[in-house]
């Protein structure tokens, strides 16, 4: 039963292996007359300096960007204000540091070296963030 299925099946994968050695790689992948010179410069613009890929870049931004509101144009001093220095706030801090909680590790008694010696069990802390971390101004930085 099992050889009735195989040879079917082997006579296939043999049909499909032989028709994709007889095709011809001109045929699989065409090429023109174009080098890689010739693409370059017309993709980049004229002479190869981007020029005109720049505008078409700067074209399609400028139709992204929206014109600011009424609102949004008199609420920017006031959000900017947070973020500026002045006299005033010169001597309060404006990026607070964030927490950063010791972590307490017990190691358990062990031999350690290439003679085992024995080293008693002992405690050790070491911060849980590598760096020092810092909140944005306005940013929530008490315990939640």
């Amino acid at each position: 039963m099992r050889l009735n299925l195989i040879k079917p099946l082997l006579l296939i994968v043999t049909a499909a292996t032989l028709a994709g050695c007889a095709t011809h790689k001109d045929e699989l992948l065409p090429h023109g007359d174009r080098t890689m010179q010739d693409i370059w410069h017309t993709e980049a613009g004229e002479g190869g300096s981007g020029q005109v890929a720049r505008r078409q870049l700067l074209d399609v931004r400028q139709s992204l960007r929206r014109p600011l509101t009424e609102a949004d144009v008199h609420a920017a001093p006031m959000e900017q204000a947070s973020y500026t220095r002045t006299a005033a706030n010169e001597i309060q801090r404006q990026f607070h540091r964030l927490p950063n909680p010791d972590l307490v590790m017990y190691v358990f008694p062990h031999l350690a070296g290439t003679d085992p010696v024995p080293v008693p069990g002992y405690s050790t802390v070491f911060p849980l963030y590598q760096r020092v971390q810092y909140a944005m101004p306005g940013e929530r930085v008490e315990a939640y």
